[in-house]
């Protein structure tokens, strides 16, 4: 059975899902980073998935990048895969301005992490969840 990782739960507001991934976003005000995760036991890299979830996770993470690449003006998106902190098989989704804080260099570490307060995280959460509203995207229910 599909078990989200603890840090991940806890870093992190469940947007809903996907055929194959849970969609989360990190509560880090300082960019929109949305983060996939693969609901499959046991997965720590991309090639522990079978060849159609593999595909799938390339659809899935495009999809989820054109549409925070639109709904925030992106001058670009990162997608990375690190799995250095927590080993459960994730995929970020950063959307990257010139403006932000840490651009042009990576984020990871370049200035702290910057809380939401509780309504900008729902505010925040229910943009990205029109920005991915389609049939295929299963939005969780952000006004408890």
């Amino acid at each position: 059975m599909f078990e989200l990782d603890e840090r991940l739960q806890s870093d992190c507001l469940d947007l809903g899902q996907l055929n194959l991934c849970k969609v989360l976003l990190l509560k880090d005000a300082n960019y929109p980073w949305v983060i996939l995760v693969p609901m499959r036991d046991d997965i720590k890299e991309i090639y522990d998935l079978d060849e159609l979830d593999q595909e799938q996770l390339i659809w899935e993470s495009s999809f989820v990048s054109k549409a925070l690449a639109k709904c925030f003006d992106a001058d670009k998106m990162n997608v990375a895969a690190l799995g250095n902190v927590v080993s459960q098989c994730h995929i970020h989704h950063v959307v990257r301005t010139v403006d932000d804080p840490a651009w042009p260099n990576p984020v990871w570490g370049a200035v702290p992490p910057r809380g939401y307060t509780r309504e900008q995280l729902t505010s925040r959460g229910k943009e990205i969840q029109q920005a991915l509203k389609t049939s295929v995207f299963i939005p969780a229910n952000l006004d408890n």
